[in-house]
C-alpha cells in the first residue's frame, strides 16, 4: 500500500479541532497526527500570503511588492512614482519669486522670440459639422492646436466666394467669432463678447490655458486689459483706468478710448493683497512680451475675403518672407533639412478638397500649379494611412513635423 493521501490544511485544521474535543487517541495514532500537524503547518507557512511576493516580471523590475491578505497593495507604487517625480522637479530656490509657478512665469525665457508663425485655412471646413455642438468643438479643437504650438496669427480665407452666405450660416463668420473668443481672457469676455447664438456651446469648449488667461491671484509682469468710461485722474490729461483681471483698477499712462483692450505692462508687479487701491502700468505694444520675455502671448484671428487676400493683406511690414503650403502632393518633410531664415512665416491648409480648390475658386490668381504660390510645398505626414487626412489634423501633424525646424530656422537678432 502506498502512504495515505496528504490532507488538505482544511481538512488538517478539522481534525485538530477533534483532537481538542476530548477524544481518545493511540500514542501510535497521536505519532502520526503529529506528523501530519507538523506537515500541515509547512504548507501553511509556504501558502502564507504575508511572506509571498508579486512574481510578475513587469512588477519586478518597478519594485517587489509584497502582498498583503488582501492581494497587491495598489497604493504603494502609486506613492513611490510620486516621490521618482519630485525628484525631477527644478528645485525652487529662496530668491524666487513666489509667482515662480504660475503659467506666465514658466513660459519666460531668457531671450525674447523674435520671428513670428501665422496658420491659414478655409473656413469652409465648419460647413461639415452637423451641430452647433460639433462646430464648436472643431474650432476649440483648432485654437488649442494653435496655442500648443504658439501660433501667432490665424488668417480664416473664404474658399466659397461664388457662395453667398446669411450671417446665420456662414461658415468663415461662426470659426472667426469661436477662435477670437477663445483667444480672449475669461475677466474680458463680457466686456468683448455679448450673449451670440454662436456662443451657445462655448461654456463646454476646453479652455485654451495660454499664459495671458491668468486669475486675480497670479501674478505677472505684464496683462491684457479693457479701458474703463472712467475720466483720467485730475491734472493728468494723459492717463486712463483699465480692468485688467485683478482686485483693483489700473492707471495707465495713456489717454485711450473707453472699451478698447490693451496690454499692459507692470513695474512693478501688483500684489493681490497690496494696501493700495489703485495699480500703475504702461500700455505697451501686444507683441512686446514675446519680444521682450518670449512669452506666448495668444493670438490674432484675420479674415481673408479668398486666398490671394491671405497673402496680400499681411499685417506685417514687407509680408511673409517664407510661405508654407501643405498638400499629399508635396515633398516628404522627412526629406527637408533646414529651412530658409525667416521672421514671419506662414503656413497654409486646404479644406475638404485641398488647395486646389481654393485656388480655382479664387478669381484673382493666375497660376495653375497650386506649389507655385508658395516658397515650399510640404507633404508633413508621408506613408498615410488613411486615403484622407481631415484639416483639424493636419493642424496639428504639420506644426509638430515643422516645429524644430521653424525654432531652428527663425530670426534672431544675433544671427
Amino acid at each position: 500500500m502506498g502512504k495515505p493521501e496528504q490532507p488538505s490544511t482544511v481538512e488538517t485544521r478539522k481534525r485538530k479541532s477533534d483532537d481538542v474535543s476530548g477524544e481518545d487517541v493511540s500514542p501510535q495514532k497521536k505519532k502520526k497526527k503529529d506528523k501530519k500537524k507538523q506537515r500541515a503547518r509547512e504548507m501553511d507557512t509556504e501558502m502564507s500570503p504575508s511572506s509571498s511576493t508579486v512574481n510578475s516580471p513587469v512588477v519586478g523590475k518597478i519594485k517587489k511588492e509584497k502582498v498583503g491578505s488582501t492581494g497587491v497593495d495598489v497604493g504603494e507604487p502609486h506613492g513611490k512614482i510620486k516621490k521618482e517625480a519630485k525628484k525631477h522637479r527644478p528645485a525652487v530656490t529662496e530668491a524666487a519669486s513666489p509667482s515662480a509657478a504660475t503659467p506666465a512665469e514658466t513660459s519666460v525665457t531668457e531671450e525674447g522670440r523674435h520671428y513670428t508663425v501665422s496658420l491659414a485655412l478655409p473656413g469652409s471646413i465648419i460647413a461639415n459639422a452637423q451641430s452647433l455642438e460639433l462646430k464648436s468643438y472643431l474650432a476649440a479643437r483648432i485654437a488649442r492646436a494653435c496655442v500648443v504650438f504658439r501660433v501667432d496669427e490665424i488668417v480664416i480665407f473664404d474658399e466659397t466666394t461664388s457662395q453667398k452666405h446669411t450671417p446665420q450660416n456662414d461658415p468663415n463668420t461662426f470659426l472667426s467669432h469661436l477662435l477670437q473668443y477663445l483667444e480672449m481672457p475669461q475677466y474680458l469676455r463680457k466686456s468683448f463678447f455679448p450673449h451670440h447664438a454662436n456662443l451657445r456651446c462655448a461654456g463646454m469648449l476646453s479652455p485654451l490655458d495660454t499664459p495671458h488667461h491668468m486669475s486675480m491671484e497670479d501674478e505677472c509682469e505684464y496683462r491684457e486689459g479693457v479701458v474703463l468710461n472712467r475720466p483720467g485722474p485730475a491734472g493728468a490729461s494723459a492717463a486712463s483706468y483699465a480692468n485688467c483681471g485683478l482686485p483693483k483698477e489700473v492707471r495707465v499712462d495713456k489717454a485711450i478710448q473707453p472699451g478698447t483692450r490693451v496690454t499692459v505692462k507692470f513695474n512693478p508687479i501688483p500684489k493681490a493683497d497690496a494696501e493700495s487701491k489703485i495699480a500703475v502700468g504702461t500700455v505697451v505694444s501686444p507683441a512686446e512680451p514675446r519680444t521682450a520675455r518670449g512669452l506666448y502671448w495668444g493670438y490674432s484671428v484675420r479674415f481673408a475675403e479668398r486666398l490671394s487676400a491671405v497673402f496680400t493683406d499681411s499685417p506685417f511690414q514687407g509680408g511673409y518672407d517664407l510661405t508654407i503650403g501643405t498638400s499629399e502632393r508635396g515633398e516628404s518633410i522627412d526629406k527637408v533639412g533646414k529651412l530658409p531664415t525667416f521672421k514671419h512665416v506662414l503656413i497654409v491648409f486646404g479644406g475638404v478638397r485641398g488647395l486646389e480648390y481654393s485656388l480655382e475658386a479664387d478669381e484673382m490668381l493666375v497660376v495653375d500649379d497650386v506649389s507655385k504660390l508658395f516658397d515650399l510645398y510640404f507633404n508633413t505626414c508621408p506613408e498615410q494611412g488613411s486615403m484622407t487626412i481631415r484639416t483639424e489634423e493636419a493642424i496639428p501633424i504639420s506644426l509638430q513635423a515643422l516645429r524644430p525646424k521653424l525654432n531652428a530656422s527663425g530670426y534672431r537678432p544675433s544671427s
